[in-house]
Formats: structure tokens, sequence, C-alpha cells
């Protein structure tokens, strides 16, 4: 097979799943080239070029595309299939989405057994995975360190495990794990992100000048981090706003039964709770006005705003929490 297409929001067993695609290309070819491409960044097109043509450092080829939602226009869904159609099996592609589906043409054109959804776990399945995965690595942990564990971090298995590994390096084998040890490591010891920025503007117990504040905060932190990427950062909370506009669209139709939530990428109690609380924030016409501020804040920075970088990022938080997604007209204090 040539052609996969993996989405949803569960990161952990989609990328094992893309890891394992990889491994068997490397099991098959003595040598074989990866290029991992983002839609924010690059056209699918321009990422397709490295499957054409025989490389001359290896025996194998693959791209994996991250974004693969944004691939909408009939032209970019034919070159893939045309591509396909003679696609050998040392050249893949790997499409990869955080959004529970795609484009039904671009679909399509996917094997059916080539294309996987993967799902958040449910609710009673979070603590059990978490004492296994502890187990696993000589450690136990109590009910209560899980619940702490699932309230303060993202609940899919990929931020899941990046999260808990700490704890090896923090305490010796054997040792098991309390909701004191949970708070001193990860409350007070965690990375910021695209996400706890969210979380931050989310917040509707919060004044706007205080949300405002604590997520310039941590907008600092982030520019200071690893993923300071300003791509990374509007990716992610474009995912985020994507997800709240979906979330409206839901309550909107009327389809919050527990199993409506669960298929549209809303499974665990956190998630709930995030969204519910950002829906008073901004409601549904703001949400797609952010999206669309999100995107044009992007093409600003890539277009020559590189310079201007943490200002416009600033100026989108600001239009976001204060402005709830309208741009700035003019100097207003905040409420």
């Amino acid at each position: 097979m040539s052609l996969y297409l993996y989405s949803g929001p569960e990161f952990g067993e989609r990328d094992d799943a893309v890891s394992a695609i990889k491994d068997s290309l490397q099991k098959k070819f003595s040598s074989c080239e990866f290029y991992s491409y983002y839609a924010v960044e690059t056209p699918i097109a321009d990422a397709m070029q490295k499957l054409y043509g025989a490389s001359l450092f290896s025996e194998a080829t693959c791209v994996i595309f991250h974004g693969a939602e944004q691939i909408k226009k009939k032209e970019d869904i034919q070159k893939i299939a045309d591509w396909a159609k003679g696609a050998g099996e040392s050249s893949v592609l790997i499409l990869v989405s955080d959004e529970i589906s795609c484009d039904a043409k671009l679909e399509k054109i996917v094997a059916k057994e080539c294309r996987r959804q993967f799902w958040e776990m449910f609710d009673e399945q979070k603590i059990p995975w978490l004492k296994n995965y502890f187990s696993k690595s000589g450690y136990s942990i109590e009910s209560d360190a899980c619940e702490e564990i699932l309230d303060l971090v993202e609940n899919n298995t990929q931020a899941l495990k990046n999260e808990c590994s700490r704890f090896f390096v923090c305490f010796p084998p054997g040792a098991k794990i309390t909701v004191e040890n949970v708070d001193s490591l990860i409350e007070h010891g965690r990375e910021e992100s695209a996400f706890t920025l969210f979380d931050a503007m989310a917040d509707g117990a919060k004044s706007p000048s205080e949300r405002l504040e604590g997520a310039l905060g941590i907008l600092q932190k982030i520019r200071l981090s690893k993923d300071s990427s300003s791509v990374m950062i509007i990716s992610g909370l474009s995912y985020c706003f994507r997800r709240l506009s979906a979330w409206h669209a839901l309550k909107i139709a009327g389809k919050t039964d527990d199993f409506s939530l669960k298929t549209s990428g809303f499974a665990s109690k956190k998630s709930r709770r995030q969204y519910s609380s950002a829906e008073r924030v901004w409601n549904y016409g703001q949400s797609a006005a952010i999206c669309a501020l999100l995107s044009e804040t992007d093409m600003q920075i890539r277009s020559g705003g590189a310079g201007l970088e943490d200002t416009l990022l600033q100026m989108l938080l600001y239009e976001i929490i204060v402005k709830r997604g309208a741009r700035i007209s003019a100097y207003s204090e905040c409420p």
C-alpha cells in the first residue's frame, strides 16, 4: 500500500501507527528517506514532489503530510489519486489529520484498509490505562493521582506518555505515585503549549483583562521554549477553535447526547468542561471569525512579518480575548 489516511484526536495511537509504517519500510528497504510537512507551511502539491522520481541516495521515500483536513481543492485530490494509481511499494504518502474526518472525495481515494480514525479513550478506560503504563515501567500510582493527571494533561496517550515519563526520571523504580507527587511535578512544572494557552483564554470565570494577562504570560513562556514556532502556536489554536465551532454546531443541532459527543471527538469529561466554558466566552459566529483571524495572522507572519512576530501574536491574543474575533480598529481599554 502506498497511500494512507490517519485521522482523529488520539495522537499517541495515531503516531504509533505512522511509526509502524516507517519501521516496515526500513525493514523492507536498505535505505529510506522520510519527509514531514504541515499544510500550514507547505501545499500538498509541493510536498508530493519528493515522491516523484527515484532518489539517488535511497531505495524508498515516505512523505508524512499533517493537516490533511485542509486538502479540499479538486486538483489536489486528483493529483494524489493519479499518483497513487502508479505508485510502487517504495513510495509512500501518509496523510495525517487531528480532525475526525477529511474531505469525502479525499477519503474515497484511500483504500478502506488504509484509512483509520483514532478516537480518544472513553473515561472508564483512562485510569486503567495510566495504571498499566506505570506498572509496565515498574511503578504504581494511586487512583486519585490518576484523576489529577487527567485533569492536568491533554487526554491523549501521546501527551500522557510525555508527562508521565517524567516520574520515571524523578522517582526511583518501585515508587508509588501520589496526588502530592503529581501536583509538585506536573502542576508546578508543566510545559506550556497552544493547548494550555487555549485553556487560559477560555476560562470564563475570569474577566477579559485577567484572561489576556494570563494568556500573554503563557505566550511568553512558549516563545522562550523549544516549541516557540508561531506556526505551531497558531496551528494549535486553530485546532482548538475549529473544535469549538464543531461543539457549537452540535449544540445548535441539539446533538448533545453522550454518543453524539463521543463520535464528534468530545469523549472525555475534561474536553466537555473545556468547551462548555469556551462556548460561554465565544459564540458560533465569533468562533468562525477567530479561525479566519488565525489564518490571516499566519499569512501576515509568513509574508514578511517575522520581525514583528511577537507583536502580531500579542495582537492576535488581544483580538481573540478582548475583541472576540474582531480586528483592532481603534484603541480601547480591556473591560
